[in-house]
């Protein structure tokens, strides 16, 4: 049984990691607390990739401390990781540094690791304990669970309606359906994605920047734009400052002169094309996974977002609702057509609901009728913890 002490600094754990919520990709949010005699004696988070892990910044901070690490107990968002990597293992450290007793909120996803961790320091005779608020820490690096059991990033699609499910009118004009709160809100989510993807058809529309404006954020995401046939101008502002990841159909002589431009803009272009002449989605999220991609937004039109709906490429919808109504006419969330029975719905499940100033947010996850494809799935009965 978890004691209401060890739920306390597993708490802290986890807000110690939400520190790297926008600075950690590819590697997860992590937090560490070490307590000693009942006393917290040192506190980190991980750094950036190539960078110290939780459990390092907690050592130094101890010991800079002027703390002695020797019997110490280890509470840590995930598993310390046992390989080489970018930085040595966490869990050889820990068994260096003498602690007592490591507590993880879950087992590391990853192969190289998933449990090795855990069994490394059992070995060496340290008193380990696995399950305390693990959802909570599941939450936190969904799209890292995602890229390393599903080989594919976790998709967040965002839209912003009218009550009645409209995008925009007929004319395109759709600045702004949502308040300003609704707005800046909806850049928090694009600063903790790993990447920000949108569709050909936005741009021509809207000429966005895809960028984080309205939060401080130390990193912008990668910017993402699947063009099947290359029609996007060089003089588009999503071309502007930072490389923008390019997903055609195909590259061939019918389209050479355009990719040359777009890579004068410093695009980056990949061709991953289906039979129909499209970009094959389900592909591109699993070359976005072999980039480190965790966390992919969307934000893109109606087509696109129904596209990726079809194909099975969306894993949550992140919906801003605003108080007003826009007509039939008016342009929807989804390019969908009606199933021909009920049960062959697309099925979500309310996640979250909460209201953003005048606006509604509703964040609300695809239905998977298999739960072995789910990264949400897979936590325990225990996953919360025993109640202390």
């Amino acid at each position: 049984m978890f004691s209401q002490a060890d739920f306390a600094h597993m708490q802290r754990a986890l807000a110690l990691a939400v520190r790297g919520l926008y600075t950690t990709d590819p590697n997860p949010r992590v937090g560490c607390v070490l307590v000693k005699d009942g006393v917290v004696i040192g506190e980190g988070f991980t750094q950036p990739a190539g960078h110290d892990h939780a459990e390092i910044q907690a050592m130094k901070d101890a010991r800079a401390r002027g703390h002695d690490l020797r019997g110490a107990t280890a509470y840590v968002t995930l598993e310390p990781c046992s390989h080489f990597g970018r930085t040595p293992p966490c869990a050889n450290a820990l068994i260096e540094a003498k602690v007592a007793r490591v507590i993880a909120a879950m087992e590391d996803p990853n192969p190289l690791v998933s449990g090795r961790g855990l069994s490394i320091l059992r070995d060496a005779g340290v008193e380990v304990r696995c399950g305390l608020l693990a959802n909570e820490a599941r939450e936190l690096n969904i799209g890292f669970v995602s890229r390393m059991t599903r080989k594919r990033p976790w998709v967040r699609m965002k839209v912003a309606a009218s009550l009645d499910g409209r995008t925009g009118l007929p004319s395109g004009e759709s600045q702004w359906i949502t308040g300003e709160a609704a707005r800046a809100d909806g850049h928090a989510w694009r600063a903790r994605a790993s990447a920000i993807l949108t569709g050909i058809g936005t741009v021509k529309e809207d000429d966005p920047r895809m960028t984080v404006r309205a939060i401080d954020t130390p990193r912008q995401p990668k910017r993402i734009l699947v063009d099947s046939r290359l029609d996007a101008s060089p003089l588009s502002q999503i071309f502007v400052g930072a490389p923008t990841l390019v997903f055609c159909a195909t590259l061939d002589d019918t389209n050479a002169e355009r990719a040359d431009a777009l890579r004068a803009r410093g695009a980056e272009i990949v061709a991953i094309g289906n039979a129909r002449g499209k970009v094959d989605l389900p592909a591109m999220l699993g070359e976005l996974a072999a980039r480190g991609v965790n966390e992919l937004h969307v934000e893109a039109g109606y087509k696109l977002n129904g596209s990726l709906l079809r194909e099975g490429c969306v894993d949550e919808l992140l919906v801003y609702l605003a108080p007003s109504l826009l007509g039939t006419n008016a342009l929807g969330m989804f390019d969908l057509v009606a199933p021909t029975k009920l049960d062959a719905r697309t099925r979500l499940a309310f996640h979250s609901v909460e209201r953003i100033a005048e606006d509604l947010r509703i964040l609300a996850r695809l239905v998977h009728d298999n739960p072995n494809t789910d990264p949400t799935a897979g936590a325990d009965a225990h996953a919360h913890g025993e109640a202390p």
